[in-house]
């Protein structure tokens, strides 16, 4: 059948709304009830249970974006409550897991999401910057996943991560979610929502291209 037939047929059955993220995305859509827990998840995920590859930043915008449009799934302030609270809940179980864990972890085999290159760069980073290290590495892909792993890891005084964990998780969490929010006001945002949340979708994929493209390079110079 003629793929276009099979998109005119479906556009019939459903409505022209199913190719619309806005409607699929709000709080009327098929999905409304389900995408504030599905994106709590993931930031709790990203933030510190070892997989790296999640679009935290470009996550947290969007909502952030999609929370200023009519019918949104959630209200501003529900996000800035419960994404802060995923990111530090996220970040208070990897500082754990290193601490518990952390000679297995360092003795284990690279996996297809756990690399030691990762705590490599992190531990490098710690090392640059010390324990504010626990705020800035929110804003940098990958490094935010492992930087509180480290921090267990290297038995930093959990006096001493608390505090910047709480501040790191409101500053990202909240901040990026705000920004996304108040530049989703914008009639040119809202106008043109369809072809910016493709392009975030293609952002967020990038690390992982690029990650994947270093890792092929080191294989291929390693030989």
């Amino acid at each position: 059948m003629n793929p276009a037939c099979v998109a005119d047929c479906m556009t019939m059955a459903l409505g022209p709304q199913w190719m619309d993220p806005t409607y699929l995305l709000s709080g009327s859509g098929p999905f409304g009830d389900f995408i504030l827990p599905a994106v709590f998840t993931i930031v709790f995920i990203e933030s510190g249970l070892l997989f790296p590859l999640l679009p935290g930043d470009s996550l947290l915008f969007t909502a952030g974006m999609f929370s200023s449009q009519p019918d949104p799934f959630a209200p501003l302030w529900q996000l800035l409550i419960f994404l802060p609270l995923a990111s530090f809940l996220g970040d208070q179980c990897g500082y754990w897991i290193g601490r518990k864990f952390g000679e297995h972890l360092k003795s284990r085999p690279d996996g297809k999401i756990f690399k030691k290159e990762y705590l490599d760069e992190s531990h490098a980073f710690f090392e640059k910057h010390g324990p504010i290290t626990v705020i800035i590495c929110r804003f940098v892909p990958i490094v935010r996943t492992y930087a509180p792993l480290v921090a267990g890891m290297s038995r930093m005084d959990y006096r001493v991560f608390l505090p910047f964990s709480v501040t790191g998780a409101i500053l990202w969490g909240a901040g990026v979610t705000t920004l996304g929010h108040y530049l989703g006001q914008y009639q040119v945002v809202a106008d043109n929502i369809e072809i910016i949340f493709i392009g975030i979708v293609l952002v967020s994929i990038l690390p992982g291209v690029f990650g994947a493209i270093k890792g092929r390079q080191k294989a291929k110079a390693a030989k």
